[in-house]
C-alpha cells in the first residue's frame, strides 16, 4: 500500500550526514539503492541527491516496520524516520563518505514502487547510449551523471559571480532572429503571422552583442543556447550552451585577463583546482609550424620537425613531387618508441593516414648504427646528413614523414601525434594545460567556391598595420583573433572587431560580399556603426567543452542533461516527431518528403 509524506518533512540529505552527527533524529526521504537481510536484520541502502547512507531495520527495534522494510526493492521511494549511529568497527565503510555511520529506523513510509530496471543505477554499468538516453531520468540518477551536472551549475555558477564582480551585465538576446551565414546551417522557424518568412534560431549572439556595445553597455555576458544545424560529433550537439561576453574599450590582453580569471574561478568551484595565470600564448604560425593544429594538445612533446628545404630535390619523387606541387614535408620523431611499435602497428598507422587523405605515410626506424625503411635507398648522403642534424635520430628512434599540401600534412601529423601520444602513455591524464592561440590569419582561401573567406567570422578585426595588404596579398593578412585551448580542445575563440563602417563594408568586399548582399543581410549593424560605435571585442567559451573535460568524459552527451545522439534525435521525447496537418496550413507550409527519405 502506497503511502503519502503527510506530515513528515524531510531534514537532511543522505549523503551530507557524518559522524558528527550522531544521536540525532532524522527523516530521510530517496531511493532504495540496495536491500540486504542479515540474519533478521534488513540493511538498504538509501541514495538521495547527495549521497548514500545505510538504513538499519532491526525486528528487536520496531517488528513491524522491520515486516514492511522486507517488501522493499530497488528504486523504490521511500521515506524512515530514526536516529544516527555509529557502526560498529568491523563494520565501517571506508570508501562511502557516510561510512562511519547508520540510522537506525523507528518509522518507514513506502512513496512510491518501480518497475524492474533497464539498466542498474551505478557509475560503472555498460549498457547501449540509446537505451540510456530513452531512460535518461534513471540514468541521470548514476552518482557520475549526477555529479557532471552540479559540475555543471557549479561552473555557471562560478562564472555569474566573477563577472557580475566585474562589472559585467548579464542581457537576454532573443532566439527568434533573422538568418545570417555564419558557417552552419541555421534552423528555421516559419512565422504564422507573416506568411512565406522564417526565423532562425541564433548561431552565436554576435551582431547583437556588438550592438549592445553600441547601445553602450559596455559589459555585457550571457549564458546564451546556440544552435546549428551541422553534423554531429562527441563536442558537438544541435543546441549548446557559450558563455559569451563582449567588452568596449578592450584590447586582447584586456579579454584574455578576464578569460582567465573565469576560468580559474570555474575550476576552484567546480574541481578544487588551483590553474595557473597568466596562461601560456603562441602565435597561429608557430603552433601550426610545431604541432600542425591550431588547437595543440601541450601536454606532451611529439612536435614535428620542418623537412620541406631538405627534400626539394631529392631522388625520392614521393618527398621532392609534393614540394613542386607547392607542399611540404614534415617528420614526426618517437624518441626511444620504435621497439614499441610493431610492423603492423605501423602499417596500420599508414591506413589511418590515407583515410585522412594522404597518399601514404613513410617511416624510418633506428636500430643501432642502421635506418630500417623502404625509403632509405632513395636518400642522397647530403639528404641523411641534414636528417640527422634536424632530428638527432638515435638508436630506438622511430620517425614518421608525410608530403603533401600543407593542410594534409598538418592534419595527419597531428592526428597521429595524438593517436601515439594516447597510445604509448606520453598524456598526462590529471594535468590542465591552457594555452593561447592568437595572430591568427584573417581569411583563408576557399578552393571550392575560389574565393576568400573569413577564417573566424567576418566582424572580427584585421591588424592594422596589416590593412593594406587586403588590397594586394589578402593571404597574408593578420587578424585579431584568439582562441583558448585545453588540452587540445578549443575551448573558446574570440577577437577585438571591426567598429568602423568603412572597414566593415571593406571586409564583405573582400569576401565576396556585393554592397546590396551586405546591406541585405547585415544592413543593421553597417547602419549602428555609423552612430559612434566604440572600441570593442569578446569572446564564446564553450560551456559543454569545459564541463566535460573537468568531468573527464568523453562525451559533451555526458554533461548535458537531455542532449539529443548524432543523429540530432532525443530517444526520451522522440523528438523531432511528424506535426498535425492543420498545423503546416495554418503556417502556409506544404511537405515534399518522399517516404524513403523518412
Amino acid at each position: 500500500m502506497l503511502e503519502h509524506m503527510g506530515d513528515w518533512k524531510r531534514t537532511d540529505y543522505c549523503g551530507v550526514l557524518r559522524a558528527g552527527d550522531i544521536g540525532r533524529s532524522v527523516v530521510l526521504m530517496g531511493w532504495v539503492q540496495s536491500n540486504r537481510d542479515h540474519g533478521g536484520v534488513i540493511f538498504i541502502d538509501l541514495r538521495d541527491r547527495e549521497g548514500i547512507i545505510q538504513i538499519v531495520f532491526n525486528p528487536q527495534t520496531n517488528r513491524e516496520i522491520h515486516e514492511k522494510a522486507s517488501a522493499l526493492r530497488d528504486e523504490w521511494v521511500i521515506a524512515v524516520t530514526g536516529r544516527i549511529t555509529s557502526r560498529s568497527p568491523e563494520t565501517v565503510n571506508p570508501n562511502l563518505p557516510t561510512g562511519e555511520i547508520e540510522v537506525v529506523a523507528d518509522g518507514l513510509r513506502i512513496l512510491n514502487t518501480s518497475k524492474p530496471l533497464p539498466f542498474l543505477i551505478e557509475n560503472d554499468v555498460r549498457v547501449d547510449e540509446l537505451l540510456r538516453l530513452k531512460h535518461r531520468y534513471l540514468d541521470l540518477r548514476r552518482p557520475n551523471m549526477r555529479d557532471n551536472i552540479v559540475t555543471r551549475h557549479k561552473a555557471v555558477s562560478a562564472t555569474r559571480n566573477y563577472l557580475n564582480r566585474k562589472g559585467f551585465i548579464e542581457v537576454e538576446t532573443p532566439y527568434l532572429t533573422r538568418s545570417t551565414p555564419e558557417g552552419a546551417r541555421d534552423f528555421l522557424v516559419p512565422s504564422r503571422l507573416n506568411p512565406g518568412k522564417f526565423y532562425a534560431l541564433p548561431q552565436s549572439p554576435q551582431l547583437l552583442k556588438q550592438t549592445l556595445m553600441i547601445s553602450g553597455l559596455d559589459r555585457y555576458y550571457q549564458v546564451v543556447r546556440c544552435f546549428r544545424d551541422e553534423d554531429l560529433r562527441a563536442d558537438r550537439q544541435p543546441e549548446f550552451t557559450q558563455i559569451d561576453l563582449e567588452m568596449s574599450y578592450a584590447d586582447e590582453n584586456d579579454i584574455m585577463s578576464v578569460v582567465e580569471g573565469i576560468l580559474k574561478a570555474i575550476f576552484e568551484e567546480a574541481k578544487g583546482v588551483d590553474i595557473p595565470v597568466p596562461f601560456k600564448r603562441m602565435k597561429h604560425e608557430e603552433a601550426m609550424l610545431r604541432y600542425g593544429s591550431d588547437k595543440p594538445d601541450t601536454r606532451f612533446g611529439l612536435e614535428l620537425d620542418e623537412m620541406t628545404e631538405t627534400f626539394r630535390d631529392s631522388g625520392f619523387q614521393v618527398f621532392s613531387g609534393a614540394v613542386k606541387k607547392g607542399g611540404i614535408v614534415k617528420a614526426l620523431k618517437l624518441p626511444g618508441k620504435a621497439g614499441e611499435l610493431s610492423r603492423k602497428e605501423i602499417d596500420d598507422l599508414g591506413e589511418t593516414a590515407k583515410s585522412l587523405g594522404a597518399k601514404g605515410l613513410a617511416w624510418i626506424r633506428v636500430s643501432g648504427d642502421e635506418w630500417q625503411s623502404p625509403i632509405v635507398k632513395f636518400m642522397s648522403d647530403k639528404e641523411k646528413d641534414d636528417l640527422q642534424k634536424k632530428l638527432g635520430l638515435a638508436d630506438g628512434d622511430i620517425v614518421f614523414f608525410a608530403a603533401d599540401t600543407a593542410y594534409i600534412v598538418n592534419m595527419v601529423l597531428s592526428h597521429l601525434r595524438l593517436e601515439l601520444g594516447e597510445r604509448l602513455g606520453m598524456i598526462d591524464q590529471g594535468r590542465f594545460d591552457f594555452l593561447w592561440v592568437e595572430d591568427f590569419p584573417l581569411l583563408d582561401y576557399d578552393h571550392t567556391e575560389k574565393r576568400y573567406v573569413a577564417m573566424h567570422h567576418p566582424f572580427t578585426s584585421p591588424k592594422e598595420e596589416d590593412l593594406h595588404l587586403l588590397d594586394t596579398e589578402k593571404g597574408k593578412v593578420r587578424s585579431r583573433a584568439y582562441d583558448v585551448v585545453l588540452n587540445g580542445v578549443e575551448i573558446g575563440g574570440g577577437s577585438i572587431r571591426i567598429f568602423q563602417k568603412d572597414i566593415q563594408e571593406k571586409l564583405f568586399h573582400t569576401i565576396g560580399l556585393t554592397a546590396e548582399q551586405a546591406r541585405e543581410k547585415f544592413g543593421f549593424l553597417l547602419e549602428a556603426l555609423e552612430f559612434g560605435a566604440p572600441p570593442h571585442g569578446g569572446i564564446a567559451l564553450g560551456l559543454d567543452r569545459i564541463v566535460m573535460l573537468i568531468a573527464g568524459a568523453s562525451s559533451i552527451r555526458d554533461v548535458i542533461a537531455f542532449p539529443k545522439t548524432q543523429k540530432g534525435l532525443c530517444p526520451l521525447t522522440e523528438a523531432p516527431s511528424e506535426v498535425e496537418q492543420s498545423q503546416l496550413l495554418e503556417l502556409g507550409l506544404k511537405l515534399d518528403v518522399k517516404e524513403k527519405d523518412k
